[in-house]
């Protein structure tokens, strides 16, 4: 119950606005908590008898009593809208008010509306990674509604930078379902982005008519990206093993590392996309999984000799079989850490690092242009090539300091 709240009603009068015939119009004026709202009634008094104490005409005859007789049940009709609005979880404003009793309240969307809209409208538009993601910031969104708010769901007129801060705060001691640790800093970022989105498609559809992120201000920490060192990939292209389930996966890594693949890309791949190229080399046409941005890469010589190797297929044959066989990303990323302990890598090896090896160590150190480099990575901006860019230079920097040492 909201205790604080006040709530008054008004009619009143603008005599300075009277007509020809010294008549003027009546307004109803709702104060609810000091913020005023103003609605013109529709019917007029003559000047000289509206009484601005008792808000009522002074008029004896039939029409001016049939007038206070309006207004007695238009100031009952406003209280009762009030008194019903209260028990409702939206917050009572005159603008609410007056929208009941005009006859022109919007419907009132919720947060679950939008998070079920947006779920429907992007199937087939996301990947479903990516729904995946959605989903699981929906879970937290609504497991703080209901632990810290103790609602079961919210309406979108309630959100604003308060709610924004708090869910932050909420995320920050929160355990990650899958890890059974806290959320990275740059993670709960991420469930705030997404959010975001969903507030700016609700706002898009004119389901809420003020953005509660305007004053907001995401805080991601900025990570440098892993890449192997040319001395480091060497040691993985050099490794052998009988184990035929790490030979397979060195290849893929090493495969990543001289085209900038992906894995799901990479999965995907067929014989198809394996064709001859504007200088009649094999290259590898395809698309990225991810952003659908259409992607075209000469094939270096290690990467055609890996392709031949698991497909011994020649150049242009169009099939519909896959290059390679499929590993889960999970099994792959396992079975990585055992090659990173056998080739004494101390870092935290994933099959993404390959992508970062290819834009960092294979073509920037290679002097290969960062506007050929975004390209061969498929990045719809330069932008985010340029990280690579940036860590590149911190390594040439610490290897000048280091050559620098060995000169004094």
């Amino acid at each position: 119950m909201r205790t604080s709240e006040t709530f008054g009603i008004l009619f009143w009068i603008n005599r300075a606005r009277a007509t020809s015939k010294s008549e003027n119009v009546i307004y109803a004026r709702l104060t609810v908590t000091g913020q005023i709202t103003n609605f013109s009634l529709k019917r007029k008094v003559k000047t000289q008898l509206w009484d601005g104490k008792l808000q009522r005409s002074k008029g004896k005859d039939p029409m001016n009593q049939d007038l206070n007789a309006f207004l007695d049940e238009t100031y009952a009709e406003l209280f009762q809208l009030y008194k019903e609005l209260r028990q409702t979880p939206t917050p009572v404003t005159g603008e609410l008010i007056k929208a009941h009793f005009l006859g022109t309240v919007k419907k009132q969307y919720s947060l679950e509306d939008i998070m079920e809209y947006h779920t429907d409208a992007m199937q087939g538009v996301l990947h479903p990674h990516t729904l995946r993601h959605y989903q699981t910031s929906q879970r937290y969104i609504r497991k703080f509604v209901r632990e810290k708010l103790k609602r079961e769901d919210i309406f979108l007129s309630e959100l604003n930078y308060s709610f924004i801060v708090q869910f932050e705060a909420f995320l920050r001691a929160v355990v990650s379902e899958q890890r059974q640790m806290k959320i990275s800093n740059n993670t709960i970022m991420k469930h705030l982005q997404r959010l975001r989105k969903l507030v700016t498609l609700a706002f898009h559809n004119e389901w809420l008519e003020r953005d509660p992120f305007i004053k907001y201000k995401c805080k991601t920490e900025k990570k440098e990206r892993a890449f192997l060192t040319q001395e480091e990939l060497e040691r993985i292209e050099n490794f052998t093993t009988p184990i035929k389930r790490l030979e397979t996966v060195r290849d893929f890594f090493v495969f990543s590392c001289y085209t900038g693949i992906a894995y799901g890309d990479m999965m995907r791949l067929q014989h198809k996309h394996v064709v001859l190229g504007i200088d009649d080399t094999p290259w590898v046409f395809t698309q990225r999984q991810k952003t659908k941005t259409p992607v075209k890469i000469p094939l270096l010589p290690k990467a055609l000799e890996l392709i031949q190797k698991y497909s011994g297929s020649k150049v242009g044959v169009y099939q519909e079989a896959s290059l390679f066989p499929k590993m889960s990303n999970q099994n792959l990323n396992a079975y990585l850490k055992e090659i990173a302990d056998l080739t004494e890598i101390y870092k935290p090896l994933t099959f993404h690092i390959a992508r970062h090896t290819f834009a960092t160590t294979v073509t920037l150190a290679n002097g290969v242009p960062i506007e050929t480099v975004s390209k061969l990575l498929g990045h719809s901006k330069l932008t985010t090539t340029q990280v690579y860019a940036r860590v590149l230079e911190e390594k040439l920097g610490g290897d000048m300091k280091m050559l620098k040492q060995k000169l004094l």
